[in-house]
């Protein structure tokens, strides 16, 4: 069992809390590359992926090494294993949990001869399209 209080999972976790780490991460995973290459498809200059890899790294997540000027960034899968675990266990936890819900409310609804039926989420949220047309200021931190 992964000890849930490991500075490093929390950094882990830290490190794929950011939607651009994340992606950064997929393109790592598809082939080794160089800071350069990582830049490309991302809207940001190479000091700014520069300073999403040095979260990476320090979390353990990613390998860098020195191939002449130039750095290669390769995926390091061994703090995977402890996140995919963490993970594993939380997804049982709320399966089991939400199991046991779903159970009381047949049970109940059996009751009273109610039909269990599953509602559907709106599509159309009013608030989530006001977020739309009006978006928050993002306060992103490298």
């Amino acid at each position: 069992m992964v000890d849930h209080q490991s500075p490093t999972l929390d950094l882990a976790f830290g490190a794929l809390s950011d939607p651009t780490r994340r992606a950064i991460l997929f393109q790592i995973g598809k082939k080794e590359s160089t800071i350069t290459e990582l830049a490309e498809p991302h809207d940001m200059t190479i000091a700014a992926v520069s300073k999403h890899l040095i979260v990476l790294e320090r979390a353990g997540l990613i390998i860098k090494s020195k191939e002449g000027r130039s750095f290669r960034c390769r995926l390091n899968p061994a703090p995977f294993k402890d996140v995919a675990e963490i993970l594993e266990h939380l997804g049982a936890f709320w399966s089991d949990r939400l199991d046991t819900l779903e159970t009381y409310f047949k049970n109940k609804n059996a009751k009273r001869g109610e039909a269990h039926e599953i509602v559907p989420q709106r599509k159309n949220n009013p608030q989530r399209r006001a977020e739309k047309d009006h978006p928050r200021p993002s306060k992103r931190r490298v």
